[in-house]
């Protein structure tokens, strides 16, 4: 009897093994690898279900079923690509991508992992699928990033379009003063210089209709002023003052009273130099605190401060600029050198202190609170060119590896 079962039971688990061969077969050669049927049962259910939630008409199956096949043909051949190149994800950066995700969603990982599988999805498979995910976006970026070229002149056309214009440009509220003569504007001009207050100006002077206002005009961007004035007024800073612009009305002072919009943004910086000595095996801390110390004294006593850094300043990166570190802002440096920045008066030499780089001391030189502004929508402007190309140049970059690639489709029916 039990003979009878042990074989009764090979016989079932080998046809059962022999079905479970069969629901899971190989749809796609594609060069080395291959698609599964799985994968593409499984990517038809998620693109369905994507059209029914976001409440879209769905195309007929078949152009689904052709849409899903060349994606996965597609990220078959990068995922080879990428094992070539010996693309690794560690479990580390795996798990704190997704503890980001999960931050990003406001949820902890326990909850996010919860959600998952609530939703009826495996964590496991959701973290394959982000490895894979995450070694298709860097074997991307290697190939496609070498790729991109921005020229200068590229870079100033896309910042003239319309929509550029449109999407970044800050609203500035300007002051004007319009005088007949150009006698009258160099005189309005000589008064602003000696500090005469610029609305009182346009009140006794302006022949511009909202002289009473103190030549206050509307908010307005750029492009949507006369272009004498946005040529007058681009990249300037608030408080800028132009010279006398000439036009069919007569002669224009303006003054650049106030700026607006998302990318407007000033930041406090300072400008500082330093030197700096490191211990090492032939010189201890006391010995280093000591050279810096006469160093200092040397620079008090009236030595040229940037000759001294060239000469004595262990930090690669400014002894040969005089040991000046550039304009500033916080959070760039140590927090004890930022300290010593903070309570140091301009034109005063520091006090030797330390820092995890060694023993410094410093010198502000100077303090300005910098317009941020240009500096950011230029960024922005050339992180959406350089999108856009990234788009163009991936785009070609994967219509290439799919023509040369070696696809056999296999009959599943």
């Amino acid at each position: 009897m039990n003979k009878i079962f042990v074989t009764f039971f090979l016989i079932t688990s080998t046809f059962l093994n022999a079905k479970f061969e069969l629901l899971d077969r190989i749809a796609i050669i594609v060069d080395d690898g291959v698609v599964m049927e799985s994968q593409i049962q499984d990517a038809m259910k998620t693109l369905e279900q994507r059209f029914i939630d976001q409440n879209l008409q769905m195309p007929p199956k078949e152009t689904l079923f052709e849409q899903v096949k060349e994606q996965l043909i597609i990220e078959e051949l990068q995922l080879q690509l990428a094992d070539r190149a010996g693309v690794k994800i560690s479990d580390a950066e795996l798990n704190s991508t997704i503890s980001r995700l999960a931050s990003n969603n406001q949820m902890t990982l326990e909850e996010f992992i919860s959600f998952i599988e609530n939703s009826g999805d495996s964590y496991e498979k959701v973290r394959e699928s982000m490895r894979k995910e995450m070694k298709i976006q860097r074997i991307q970026r290697g190939r496609v990033n070498s790729s991109i070229e921005i020229t200068e002149n590229e870079f100033a056309s896309f910042m003239a379009t319309d929509e550029t214009l449109e999407m970044l440009e800050a609203e500035l509220q300007v002051r004007q003063i319009l005088v007949k003569d150009l006698s009258t504007a160099e005189k309005v001009l000589n008064l602003i210089k000696n500090n005469t207050d610029f609305s009182k100006l346009a009140k006794d002077y302006s022949i511009s209709a909202n002289s009473s206002s103190g030549g206050l005009l509307d908010w307005r961007k750029p492009s949507e002023m006369p272009e004498l004035f946005a040529n007058a007024l681009k990249n300037k800073p608030i408080g800028f003052v132009s010279d006398s612009l000439e036009s069919g009305a007569g002669f224009h002072i303006l003054k650049l009273e106030d700026k607006r919009g998302e990318f407007v943004q000033f930041e406090e910086q300072w400008l500082v130099r330093h030197i700096l000595l490191s211990s090492s095996a032939i010189r201890n801390s006391v010995e280093t605190q000591k050279q810096l110390n006469n160093i200092r004294k040397r620079i008090v006593d009236g030595e040229d401060f940037s000759l001294l850094a060239e000469e004595f300043s262990e930090d690669p990166g400014s002894a040969k600029k005089g040991g000046d570190l550039g304009w500033t802002g916080l959070g760039v440096f140590t927090p004890v050198f930022e300290e010593m920045m903070l309570s140091s008066k301009i034109g005063k030499v520091s006090e030797v202190f330390e820092s995890e780089f060694g023993f410094h001391f410093l010198e502000v030189i100077d303090k300005r609170n910098y317009e941020l502004t240009n500096d950011l929508i230029e960024d922005r402007a050339y992180n959406m060119l350089y999108a856009r190309k990234y788009d163009e140049e991936l785009e070609n970059t994967l219509r290439t590896m799919r023509a040369e690639a070696f696809v056999e489709f296999k009959n599943l029916d």
